[in-house]
C-alpha cells in the first residue's frame, strides 16, 4: 500500500518518509538541511511540548511530541547518510544507557528510593565518562541550557562533589542584602552585568536552598505578569 493512502502510521512509517524527503527527488528543503540547520527546530519543538505539558492539554502534548520525535527521526536520517550513526543506533546507546544506569532493576544494587535512585544514576554516570576532575564534571552540564537551569545543575553538582557547602537561606538573603546596600550608597548608582550575574545565581542558590526550581518559578512568575495586564 502506498504511504499516502494509509489509514494509521507507525515509526517504521516515520522512518521511510524521513528517507524518501531526504531522498535525491525529495523535498527540497529537507534535503538541504544539517545537524546544526535543524538546531533551533529542535529546540523550537521541545519548549511547545513543554507548554502542552503545562497547559496539561493531552491532546497538544500528543501532538508536540510528534514535532519533537519527527526532529530525533530527522538528525538520525541525516546521521545515517553521513554514516555517523542511525536511528537504530541512537535505539540500543539508550537502551544500553538504560539497563547500566538502572542497577537496581537489571542488577543486584539496592535502590530504596528516588533520591538512591538519582544518586546511583549520577555516579555511574561520572565513571561512564571518565571525567579528568571535579571542573571538568562541573562544566559537562550542557552549555546550552538556559542560564537559570545551567546554574542549577551547576550548584548541584558542586554540593554533590562537596566542593562547597549548601548556604543558608539566611546566608544568601543576607549577601543580596549586602549588594543592594553597596548599590544604595554608590553616587553614581551604577550596576554591572556582573553584579547581575552574581545576584542572579544567589537567587539560584536561594531557590535550590528552598527546593524550588528557580526557571519554573520565574516561567510561572511571567505568566501571571501576562494575565496581570489589562485587556485594552
Amino acid at each position: 500500500m502506498e504511504l499516502s493512502k494509509k489509514e494509521n502510521y507507525n515509526f517504521e512509517d516515520l522512518k521511510e518518509i524521513m528517507r524518501i524527503l531526504r531522498s535525491e527527488n525529495g523535498c527540497p528543503w529537507d534535503k538541504e538541511q544539517t545537524h546544526k540547520s535543524i538546531r533551533n527546530n529542535f529546540i523550537e519543538e521541545v519548549y511547545e511540548a513543554i507548554e502542552a505539558i503545562d497547559d496539561e492539554d493531552p491532546g497538544l502534548l500528543k501532538e508536540e511530541l510528534g514535532d519533537v520525535l519527527l526532529q530525533i527521526v530527522f538528525q538520525a536520517q541525516i546521521g545515517s547518510e553521513s554514516g555517523e550513526f542511525d536511528i537504530d543506533g541512537v535505539c540500543d546507546g539508550i537502551c544500553k544507557k538504560l539497563i547500566i544506569r538502572h542497577p537496581h532493576i537489571f542488577a543486584d544494587t539496592v535502590a530504596d528510593d528516588s533520591a538512591q535512585v538519582l544518586s546511583n544514576w549520577e555516579n555511574i554516570k561520572i565513571k561512564e565518562k571518565g571525567y579528568a576532575g571535579d571542573r571538568e564534571y562541573i562544566e559537562s552540564a550542557a552549555k546550552s541550557l538556559p542560564a537559570l537551569m545551567r546554574a542549577e545543575k551547576i550548584q548541584k553538582r558542586i554540593i554533590k562533589r562537596k566542593i562547597a557547602e549548601q548556604p543558608s537561606t539566611g546566608e544568601i538573603i543576607k549577601k543580596l542584602k549586602e549588594i543592594m546596600e553597596i548599590w544604595e550608597k554608590s553616587e553614581q548608582h551604577n550596576i554591572d552585568s556582573e553584579t547581575i550575574g552574581g545576584i542572579l545565581y544567589d537567587v539560584v542558590t536561594l531557590a535550590n536552598t528552598c527546593d524550588i526550581n528557580s526557571e519554573q518559578a520565574l516561567y510561572d512568575f511571567n505568566k501571571k505578569v501576562i494575565e496581570s495586564v489589562k485587556i485594552k
